[in-house]
């Protein structure tokens, strides 16, 4: 994909000139973060959520941010102004920066910090059509292992499980975790609806506290739809009235069906409900600080 603006360590490059090194800890080993954000109406969707996410994955990490997170705002908005483009994905990331061979991280002096903008669509036209899941054989880690919650650039258990969605023609793959209960998608949350009640996994199930997942369950709450927030398995999904998935590269996606079972409405009522909720809200959501100063 192209990538029509990136800022890289402080300043705007032209893509061409971006440049990670070979001995970048990233590259070598999966050692960062990162954030998928959208941007709607040169508006960057949530911004102050994913900075919160990205901070607390960075302490996790025990790495140290070279920028605070209103010097990475500021950096996304330069970027986002620099591609032209009224509405599109900007993926931050940072990795532990260029080090020796081995993972000891010491050897990393400074972070790597990139910001890139793209038009990006993981289902294009699903939003009508839906998509095709299957369950994976691949796992989900568990916390003890590593916790979903840190959104790391390390995704190849993803990877493995998006291979068995591939070779079943299939759009994507959905990961239970050790003991059989469903996590998330490969990139997105997952999300049921059974008797007008919208289910959806906890965290401690494996799931990454999505950004799109909490706004989803903040409209639905706006719409008076019920919602459970509870471990669920693959019978679950298979017996299901509608289901659909929720993430910032996806966006809301309902599913056509499971393992090649055909689901019974696609889209469902309760997803157009609150699929017409939030095309709305990206295209009103202001801040509350940006509110206040347009009114003062």
């Amino acid at each position: 994909m192209p990538f029509p603006a990136i800022w890289m360590n402080g300043r705007i490059t032209d893509p061409r000139d971006a440049r990670v090194s070979v001995f970048d800890h990233g590259l070598l080993y999966g050692d960062g973060i990162f954030e998928g954000i959208r941007f709607y109406a040169k508006r960057a969707f949530r911004m102050r959520e994913h900075m919160d996410r990205l901070v607390w994955s960075a302490r996790c990490l025990e790495l140290a941010l070279p920028y605070s997170a209103d010097a990475l705002t500021r950096a996304a908005e330069s970027v986002v102004e620099a591609t032209g483009e009224a509405d599109g994905y900007l993926r931050l990331l940072v990795t532990r920066g260029e080090g020796d061979l081995g993972l000891d991280p010491r050897s990393c002096k400074r972070p790597t910090v990139v910001i890139a903008a793209a038009a990006l669509r993981f289902f294009e036209g699903a939003e009508t059509s839906g998509v095709k899941i299957v369950v994976a054989s691949t796992r989900q880690a568990p916390p003890d292992v590593v916790d979903a919650r840190i959104k790391s650039l390390n995704y190849l258990n993803r990877l493995l499980a998006r291979l068995e969605a591939i070779r079943a023609g299939a759009d994507e793959a959905i990961m239970l975790n050790r003991e059989g209960r469903i996590a998330e998608g490969t990139s997105d949350n997952v999300f049921l609806v059974r008797d007008g009640v919208l289910f959806t996994p906890p965290a401690a199930d494996g799931a990454l506290e999505g950004v799109t997942r909490a706004v989803v369950l903040e409209l639905a709450a706006s719409l008076g739809i019920a919602t459970r927030i509870e471990s669920l398995g693959a019978y679950d999904l298979r017996a299901c009235e509608e289901a659909f998935l929720v993430g910032t590269g996806a966006g809301l996606v309902p599913v056509r069906s499971v393992d090649g079972l055909a689901l019974p409405a696609c889209p469902g009522p309760l997803f157009k409900r609150v699929n017409d909720a939030f095309e709305s809200l990206v295209r009103s959501d202001v801040p509350a600080n940006e509110r206040r100063s347009a009114t003062e």
